[in-house]
């Protein structure tokens, strides 16, 4: 018998069509990657084989338990439970509020605003001990147990919420994008944890770029605006795909160079970290990190997962609450400048990072979202705009080729045209220090290439300063010259 089949399945996602009269079979033994462009319906699909979205027609099957990991933790009910808001990640460090890792896995979570810990009954554990070590080995989880989990880095948050839905012993595994954001260590780690469950009889349905096949894959589907276009061996896939051709380009002149320079150019250094230092409950996340950056430089910022790129922009962005108890100038000025508030400060960078896009409302208008950025808000905002503000928006989005979605919910974007609209939201205010933390998470090459292009024609010109983080070598923009390379809080 089957172990997934699909007759004739249409999906849709709210008022809207995704996927089209789907007809697919998963046999036993088989391990099956979903490719297809940003849009194709990719992640829609996954959502409705766990349940997530009703069939519009047609008949689905599913043989044994089914356990859905998406490619970040918005969907997760505990862990949006415990970190309600952006800056919660740095300053739940201080409040020592967060649940562990442990506690995460096994269950046992308190309310949050508990006062009286003894008026809470927690659940027994009903976990096997023998299980819970297995898994937590199996993922290198076992040293972070007794860790808050809002510490984590993104890799090990990733492999914490795998381990969650591995102690339920699924009989089918689902995985959206799960190398999305990790380093080379920790796609490794992921990677042979999979290929240990392949083995042991769980099937495993991943959707991932065609670059990130794992090894145990055995099948590939295909999807194409919400239809397979191929469901094929791998092998058969492989043999199938074309082979890459060298096309000669002219070089022309991006209508993005109209943005022109940012508004507020005066200035010699973006920044200056001085000895910058961040410690935990003794433990030194930042130690000692010197850097100078001059206005009008392109750097690229390095280190593995957990080696403090995040909590070094959150110093930078003022989004952390050790950020007081630092020396560093920014734009010239002692920590922004006598006097200056957060906002004042944050109305000089515009900032795209994984967290953000996390927390993003995303019933909020485009137009909305991008007007936000004036206010550094996260899509809710009461001013009213100004007719100069207005026309900025539409200018904005035109230039970022998203003014046609402008009447649309930013849920109803594929990821390349949140991304875009993200960026245009940091662009909006023209800032003179742009901040790109992992902005083409889970975009496809397709999309990649675009938002490098604008990027690299925003950001080229002399007057704007760029920050730019990937894992990735070839999603650094061009215009990148710098690199800064953390590695356990230290530069190396």
């Amino acid at each position: 018998m089957d172990i997934l089949s699909l007759t004739d399945v249409s999906v849709r996602k709210y008022d809207t069509p995704v996927l089209h009269d789907l007809r697919w079979q998963v046999r036993p033994g088989e391990q099956w990657a979903v490719v297809g462009s940003n849009g194709s319906g990719k992640t829609t699909l996954l959502e409705a084989l766990a349940g997530r979205w009703a069939t519009a027609r047609g008949t689905m099957h599913r043989q044994g338990a089914v356990e859905f990991v998406a490619n970040d933790y918005s969907f997760n009910r505990i862990v949006r439970a415990a970190a309600q808001y952006y800056q919660q990640r740095f300053q739940a460090y201080e409040a020592e509020v967060a649940p562990t890792v442990r506690e995460v896995l096994t269950g046992r979570l308190k309310p949050i605003g508990t006062v009286n810990e003894q008026s809470v009954k927690l659940p027994e554990v009903t976990i096997d001990t023998e299980r819970f070590e297995q898994v937590s080995q199996l993922l290198h989880l076992t040293p972070l147990l007794d860790h808050p989990f809002i510490t984590l880095s993104n890799g090990e948050t990733r492999r914490m919420l795998l381990a969650r839905s591995l102690l339920k012993r699924p009989n089918i595994l689902l995985l959206d994008h799960p190398f999305v954001g990790l380093d080379v260590h920790s796609r490794q780690v992921l990677r042979e944890a999979l290929a240990s469950l392949a083995t042991e009889g769980v099937c495993i349905v991943l959707a991932t770029p065609p670059s990130e096949l794992p090894d145990y894959i055995t099948h590939v589907l295909e999807l194409d605006n919400g239809r397979i276009s191929r469901a094929l061996s791998l092998s058969d896939w492989l043999t199938s795909q074309p082979a890459p051709t060298a096309t000669a380009t002219t070089p022309t002149r991006s209508p993005l160079a109209a943005f022109g320079p940012p508004g507020f150019t005066d200035f010699s250094y973006a920044f200056r970290l001085r000895n910058i230092r961040v410690v935990y409950n003794g433990q030194a996340v930042l130690d000692g990190v010197n850097w100078d950056v001059r206005k009008g430089e392109k750097w690229a910022l390095s280190g593995p997962n957990g080696s403090g790129k995040s909590t070094l922009l959150s110093i930078l962005t003022a989004d952390h609450p050790q950020r007081f108890a630092n020396d560093y100038d920014l734009f010239d000025q002692k920590r922004g400048g006598q006097g200056k508030s957060i906002w004042d400060i944050k109305q000089q960078i515009g900032h795209v990072s994984p967290e953000l896009h996390l927390y993003f409302p995303t019933d909020t208008l485009v137009s909305k979202t991008i007007a936000s950025g004036f206010f550094d808000a996260t899509g809710v905002y009461f001013r009213q705009l100004t007719p100069e503000q207005t026309q900025q928006v539409h200018r904005t989005a035109q230039l970022l080729g998203v003014e046609d979605l402008l009447d649309r919910t930013f849920s109803k974007l594929s990821k390349g045209e949140q991304r875009l609209t993200l960026l245009a939201r940091a662009l909006v205010k023209n800032p003179p220090l742009l901040i790109l933390d992992e902005p083409c998470q889970g975009l496809d090459i397709a999309a990649i290439e675009k938002f490098k292009e604008v990027v690299d024609a925003v950001a080229g010109g002399a007057e704007r300063t760029l920050i730019y983080v990937s894992h990735y070598p070839h999603e650094i923009p061009g215009c990148v010259t710098h690199t800064l390379r953390l590695q356990q809080g230290k530069v190396v």
